[in-house]
């Protein structure tokens, strides 16, 4: 998988060198606004995505196309990648993790970033990144920082970092175009061509 996803170039698919906002200090208004939306976000609990994902290790990295349909706990995501062909599905129904496209075969367990790091090398919070990527922050201990619109532009979080290069203001809620999470060496770079929100169940997904 690593290497057939290599194949790719990193920098050009995602235009790495994007500008970095200006970040304010959270004040107790921003903070309140954040809250609140997060509130909004918890009541739209299916969604989906269509864009660009990229992930590096330090040593490799690669990129390719990325379709995230979420619905709760619940999620199917798939990664291709033109160049090679090459395709691969991570999906969780009923608390069961699934990983297909292997050699080898289709493999199981029940932590999402467990099962891609044992199989692939890549260390994706999968769970974490589902409220990342709607600029929410995941249960547990979190800084924030915002932007000049009043939405995250940088979020720590379980000793990731992740940064809101691009937002769609105009959506309601607003959305994030590009993400940039980082930890370490690992890097996970998302770019969303299109929001779908709210979107199909699951579960009715082929």
């Amino acid at each position: 998988m690593i290497r057939a996803f290599a194949t790719l170039a990193l920098a050009a698919a995602l235009a790495a060198c994007a500008p970095t906002p200006a970040r304010r200090a959270p004040d107790a208004t921003l903070l309140a606004a954040q809250a609140a939306r997060e509130a909004t976000l918890a009541g739209m609990p299916a969604w989906a995505l269509s864009g660009r994902i990229a992930v590096s290790d330090g040593r490799d990295g690669g990129s390719g196309r990325i379709d995230w349909l979420q619905d709760g706990d619940d999620f199917d995501i798939r990664l291709s990648a033109p160049v090679s062909r090459q395709s691969w599905r991570l999906l969780r129904r009923d608390g069961v993790v699934r990983l297909e496209g292997l050699d080898g075969g289709p493999r199981e367990g029940e932590d999402p970033q467990r099962l891609l790091w044992e199989a692939t090398g890549w260390l994706i919070p999968v769970d974490a990144l589902a409220a990342w990527v709607r600029g929410a922050r995941a249960p547990g201990a979190a800084a924030l920082e915002f932007g000049p619109e009043g939405l995250p532009a940088l979020l720590l979080q379980h000793d990731w970092r992740v940064e809101y290069r691009l937002w769609d203001v105009a959506a309601t809620p607003p959305r994030p175009l590009r993400v940039f999470a980082s930890r370490g060496d690992a890097r996970v770079r998302l770019t969303v061509d299109r929001w779908d929100w709210p979107a199909p169940d699951v579960a009715a997904r082929p």
